[in-house]
């Protein structure tokens, strides 16, 4: 996880210039805003990388040294296709348009969320479908 950190630091380290030097140039607000965005979600998700990467231990393709046979197995587990991140996508929509309807579309968007997180966590515990 070395390898992906780096790239996304040195992201965050490309907009930080950029950031600079847009800045400087024109004291635009809202562009030196959206490139400090940007700046964040390289170095956010890279530090992260790379704190993970000091504490685990390391990968195949993170050894230089390491053959085919050693990056060999299993990967990792998948999960199956599921109707609950779409209930959820329908709750969130639900809590949005309450905003609009009224608080009552709300109510039913967080029975909708609450439903979809516990279908989502019985199913990640059963292996299957709910």
């Amino acid at each position: 996880m070395k390898v992906e950190a780096y790239v996304l630091l040195f992201i965050g380290a490309f907009f930080a210039c950029v950031c600079a030097g847009y800045w400087f140039l024109s004291y635009e607000t809202s562009g030196t805003l959206m490139l400090l965005g940007a700046t964040l979600l390289g170095f956010l998700p890279g530090g992260y990388y790379l704190w993970w990467s000091r504490r685990m231990h390391p990968r195949a393709e993170d050894d230089d040294n390491a053959t085919l046979a050693d990056g060999a197995g299993v990967v990792g587990a998948f999960p199956s296709s599921s109707v609950w991140p779409f209930v959820l996508g329908i709750a969130a929509a639900s809590v949005g348009l309450s905003l609009v309807f009224g608080f009552w579309t709300a109510i039913v968007g967080f029975v909708l969320g609450a439903a979809a997180v516990i279908g989502v966590i019985h199913e990640s515990r059963r292996g299957g479908l709910v």
